[in-house]
């Protein structure tokens, strides 16, 4: 890549997020636990209450969300007549958990609802003629509700139309400017917008079909049948989908992990014993290791499997496919190891400004499967917009896009679709379809549109800060606090605290040849800190200034705060 623009590892700059609040006053909040409420604008004890404590009881009116009502009716005739029902989903944990939900929750109401998951690499991202045809010679279904797809699915409900089934969509992706399918009822926020001043957008499809099965409910109630106990597999599907942590999300996530820990689903129980994660599990645990398992599935071959556990009811069936994903993990990470070097090595050896605002790369011999991870490394390592697209023996490439913040794949993909195929997506994270031919051209149009849409100070990454804090405010009661802030993620990020002025009271040990493990001292206070690729990093002469986050440290029954740092700068530097 050329110098003067773009770098292959971006130097952080490191800003302090500021507040203006006064605290308040008669607070029993340790101090850093009231800066970070401050730096979230959660001032009012109202709004504390419902921040750190938040309840299902304030859940909204399912019926607020518009074509509710139209779902739901529909949906209950069909219960009450008896007909044939599939449920089609979409590939990714989102899809697989909204398959699970709404599979359970038409069960409860004595319909044999099937659940039909289309096949990555032969029938591509959501609704398509080739799989709808397989799925009604094989079920004659009367209704299809599509989840995790269809928004964009014009052609493909003309189609169905045609063929006499009809059609429920329960989704959340944007909504192509051709308009919307002729369904008998799409519940998408994205696509139909609430009135009376309710945002719902931020949603998975996962949070839709609970809004549904809430509103089924709440027509028509079923006993011996408690929504709650499936939060689990909401929680799941939500922080696995990168959507926003706020308001009914936040709700969800936070009762469902609690859910999690005494989970009535065999399945879900034992990926977490295989995933070696146990109580109180977090966001994180979600993130790392039980979303990729379920993942790794759909990714290099069909997500059947990941599908038939969460709805398996044995545990020796759960246990024996639980192994099978998590070899199908394990094979994932080789591969997405191997693409990644290829595609850093494609993008870092162009000196020609070809890839200065952003990249399209292709090979013919990358996995379909792992694009979009590979993307998403590959974007945070240059700091720019990438799509990394893998091609068929045919010349079709199917991709993935990952962009920055300020940066819309959807507005790009709208600008560009006279060169693919297809595409669509959220405005982080896209997928599209292009001829092999068509990837340079694409190429030179990115580099266009993100060098028009932002000036060059956009384009190096930032390190927002919390608050600073001494090491001597970390301890157990800080961690009590500390564990209500969560669930972190997307709108709602891990706290970053800063430290000043710190020495590692020893050489840092290296672990996995990759991180490093040390104790830092400040003053006479202590702690513990992990450096995730730390080792990786040349690190400046001390005393240093360290950016973190808290980890909860349970080590033999003993639990204490662990510094995760993310950034190690000089002292002397300034912020």
């Amino acid at each position: 890549m050329s110098s003067n623009t773009s770098r292959s590892s971006p130097i952080k700059e490191w800003i302090i997020n500021k507040s203006n609040a006064k605290p308040l006053e008669n607070t029993d909040y340790p101090r850093l636990i009231e800066s970070i409420l401050s730096v979230r604008d959660i001032h009012s004890d109202e709004e504390r209450a419902s921040y750190l404590s938040p309840q299902l009881k304030s859940l909204s009116d399912p019926f607020l969300i518009p074509q509710m009502d139209v779902a739901v009716e529909r949906i209950l005739k069909a219960i009450d007549l008896g007909e044939k029902i599939v449920i089609y989903g979409d590939y990714d944990v989102d899809g697989v958990t909204s398959l699970t939900l709404m599979k359970n929750v038409l069960t409860a109401f004595n319909n044999d609802a099937v659940t039909f998951l289309p096949h990555r690499v032969d029938d591509g991202y959501g609704l398509s003629i080739n799989a709808l045809s397989r799925c009604i010679d094989k079920h004659s279904p009367s209704l299809i509700i599509a989840v995790d797809c269809g928004t964009t699915s014009i052609e493909e409900i003309n189609w169905l139309n045609d063929s006499g089934v009809e059609s429920v969509i329960l989704d959340h992706h944007v909504a192509s400017s051709d308009g919307l399918p002729n369904c008998i009822a799409i519940v998408n926020p994205k696509a139909t917008r609430a009135s009376g001043g309710n945002d719902f957008e931020y949603f998975c499809s996962v949070g839709i079909v609970f809004k549904l099965a809430h509103a089924l409910l709440k027509t028509r109630p079923v006993d011996d049948f408690d929504l709650r106990e499936y939060l689990d597999i909401v929680a799941l599907g939500t922080v696995a989908d990168l959507v926003p942590l706020i308001k009914e999300n936040r709700i969800l996530v936070k009762k469902g992990l609690a859910v999690m820990a005494n989970t009535k689903n065999v399945g879900l129980a034992s990926l977490t014993e295989i995933s070696r994660i146990r109580p109180p599990y977090s966001a994180m645990d979600i993130s790392f290791r039980l979303g990729p398992r379920i993942n790794a599935a759909g990714r290099l071959d069909s997500a059947t499997k990941a599908l038939e556990l969460l709805l398996c009811e044995d545990p020796l069936i759960a246990k024996n496919i639980s192994e099978e994903l998590e070899q199908n993990n394990r094979q994932r990470q080789e591969i997405e190891s191997l693409v990644t070097l290829e595609a850093i090595e494609m993008v870092e050896s162009d000196n020609t400004g070809k890839y200065d605002f952003g990249a399209v790369i292709g090979n013919k011999g990358w996995h379909p499967g792992v694009v979009g991870i590979v993307a998403s490394r590959l974007s945070r390592k240059i700091y720019r917009p990438v799509f990394v697209v893998a091609i068929g023996d045919d010349g079709i490439g199917k991709g993935s896009g990952r962009s920055i913040d300020g940066i819309s794949l959807v507005k790009f993909i709208s600008d560009n679709r006279g060169i693919l195929d297809s595409g669509g997506g959220h405005d982080m994270a896209a997928g599209i379809t292009i001829k092999e031919q068509g990837l340079g051209v694409l190429n030179e149009k990115l580099q266009t549109f993100v060098s028009q849409q932002v000036d060059t100070s956009l384009l190096m990454p930032k390190l927002h800060l919390d608050t600073t804090c001494e090491l001597k405010e970390l301890n157990i009661e800080l961690l009590d606090y500390y564990q209500k802030l969560e669930p972190f993620g997307l709108n709602n990020a891990e706290p970053i605290l800063l430290a000043k002025g710190l020495h590692a009271t020893a050489v840092p040990r290296i672990l996995k040849h990759k991180h490093l493990r040390m104790t830092l001292r400040q003053d006479e206070a202590i702690c513990d800190a992990i450096y995730f690729s730390g080792a990786e990093i040349n690190l400046p002469n001390p005393p240093w200034d360290v950016a973190f986050s808290i980890l909860r440290n349970d080590f033999r029954g003993k639990v204490s705060i662990q510094m995760n740092i993310k950034a190690i700068r000089s002292s002397s530097a300034a912020i």
